[in-house]
């Protein structure tokens, strides 16, 4: 798409516009990230994903129009401002779960539905990118798709945010604590759309034709056909919940809910913000450096051992494309099945901290894969992937979980979030870019591993933050609604009150007694 623009023919010029256009959106992310967070602490969690899926089609069509590098700059900058869903969709996730123990299992979607898109996602827009060229029998030149080649792909994305938007609108559910109990006209019109296309039996009461029961026999039948809008004693479903049974909540323990942002940011959830930005800033300069490496020539020159190197693999384009697919379906399976398992095994914290201290050791011996011998390199690459692969699958989520556990309340999660989404944005800015600058630097002086072990000191610095990490008891580790359903079930099943009721049941009635005993004679 750069290319097409005609800015320059250098591949070199070419890489960096494109550099630029992914920055953009990451650093208008970074900018909004904070405030899609705290608006949806206040207006609520639905609001603010409806609108980000509708800003990031908006921005997809223009950046499928765009004819010029400034025009692209502005389509991914706007995605990035009007897209601040990754927090506020965390946030959601986190209200949603309320046993500790399905935390992981939750968690675990969302990294695999992102792997999922980031395999269909360049797929999609591959083969359907330049389609009078591709497709030249259904796309005919002159015509719209002729005059802009990149606009299908961003209008069958946008289509598809199209059909989320409606989705979520008519069945998305409310998740703030604060919130969810409002009228939702959106769950209202799903609710009634679905009465429509489910063949319910309609059974109708037996009641008697002369009795004033008649009219509100036919009222409520009436109104089971009435569209949303016209009823005036329908509220929106509410979501189940444990409320019933918690203590009732006063203002005053509303006023004791911590709401400042000094308050919301504690120590453990700095901690959790800055480990999270620093697992995001190596992570990506890990998947822009292993292209580089497997694309490089292979180097004859000798080497001075055990730092001062150059080379690569010299790996075809096709081959590593191969090789970043079979990474992206591991990381879908592990992501599923593995994770769960291991943190259910060894707890969130030591899980993150476990990978977070192996990571320095990947970063150290990648480089030195080219001094393996030729029929061994293809397994060390592959073994260097899983490897990343898989302590990624298990540091992200369990990052995830780490920061929504010691959060100090629900009410200022998306606030946090909004923080941990927008500081890893800016490390994934910043990350691609400094690795590249370090890299051609080492390339100069003849050290093509510097940085990658320049990657792997940021991952020693995160190992060492890790070890100040502790696991906080969030708000599922309190036993306050459980006491309650326990003793609430001891009344109803206690066995001196269960006796007392049968023998009073059984006892005869004297008073009764005394009245059917005929009178002696």
């Amino acid at each position: 798409m750069i290319a097409s623009f005609k800015i320059t023919s250098s591949e070199n010029e070419i890489a960096i516009y494109a550099g630029m256009v992914t920055s953009a959106f990451a650093f208008a992310e970074f900018s909004s990230g904070v405030v899609w967070g705290r608006l949806s602490d206040k207006v609520g969690r639905k609001p603010v994903l409806m609108g980000g899926l509708a800003g990031t089609g908006l921005s997809m069509i223009i950046f499928g129009f765009a004819t010029n590098l400034p025009v692209a700059l502005v389509g991914r900058a706007l995605g990035g401002l009007l897209n601040g869903n990754i927090g506020v969709l965390q946030t959601t996730v986190a209200e949603m779960i309320t046993v500790k123990e399905h935390q992981p299992r939750a968690y675990s979607v969302m990294p695999f539905v992102w792997c999922l898109g980031s395999i269909l996602g360049p797929a999609l827009g591959g083969a359907l990118a330049q389609p009078c060229l591709s497709y030249p029998s259904v796309f005919a030149r002159g015509t719209i798709f002729d005059q802009f080649p990149f606009l299908l792909p961003n209008l069958i994305c946008a289509v598809i945010l199209v059909c989320g938007v409606t989705i979520g609108i008519l069945f998305l559910e409310e998740t703030h604590q604060d919130l969810k109990d409002r009228r939702d006209v959106g769950l209202e019109a799903g609710k009634w759309l679905l009465q429509l296309f489910r063949k319910v039996p309609v059974r109708l009461p037996i009641v008697d034709k002369d009795a004033d029961g008649g009219c509100d026999e036919a009222q409520s039948l009436l109104g089971d056909e009435l569209p949303p809008g016209y009823r005036t004693t329908d509220g929106s479903p509410r979501m189940p919940s444990s409320r019933a049974l918690s203590p009732i909540k006063t203002e005053a323990d509303a006023r004791r809910q911590p709401r400042g942002i000094q308050k919301a940011f504690t120590k453990q959830v700095t901690l959790n913000i800055i480990g999270y930005g620093l697992l995001a800033y190596h992570s990506i300069s890990f998947d822009q450096l292993m292209p580089v490496l497997l694309s490089e020539d292979t180097s004859h020159a000798p080497a001075s051992l055990p730092f001062k190197f150059v080379g690569g693999f010299a790996m075809p384009t096709k081959v590593i494309g191969v090789l970043m697919s079979i990474q992206g379906v591991y990381s879908m399976i592990a992501t599923i099945f593995f994770f769960p398992i291991v943190v259910q095994r060894f707890g969130t914290l030591a899980t993150f901290r476990f990978v977070v201290m192996s990571w320095p050791v990947l970063y150290l011996i990648v480089p030195y894969l080219v001094f393996l011998p030729e029929h061994l390199q293809y397994g060390g690459i592959f073994f260097c992937l899983i490897w990343k692969i898989t302590a990624q699958v298990l540091a992200f989520p369990a990052m995830t979980i780490l920061i929504t556990n010691s959060a100090p309340s629900m009410v200022v999660l998306g606030l946090i979030n909004g923080v941990a989404a927008s500081i890893a944005s800016l490390a994934r800015a910043f990350g691609p870019t400094l690795s590249g600058i370090i890299h051609a630097w080492g390339l100069e002086m003849g050290y093509s591993g510097l940085a990658w072990w320049a990657s792997g000191l940021i991952c020693v610095f995160a190992a060492v933050e890790s070890l100040w990490m502790t696991e906080t008891a969030g708000r599922m580790d309190t036993t306050d609604v459980v006491d309650e359903e326990v003793a609430i079930e001891e009344a109803f099943l206690d066995p001196l009150a269960i006796d007392a009721a049968i023998t009073a049941a059984t006892k005869p009635d004297k008073s009764k007694g005394d009245r059917d005993t005929p009178p002696p004679i």
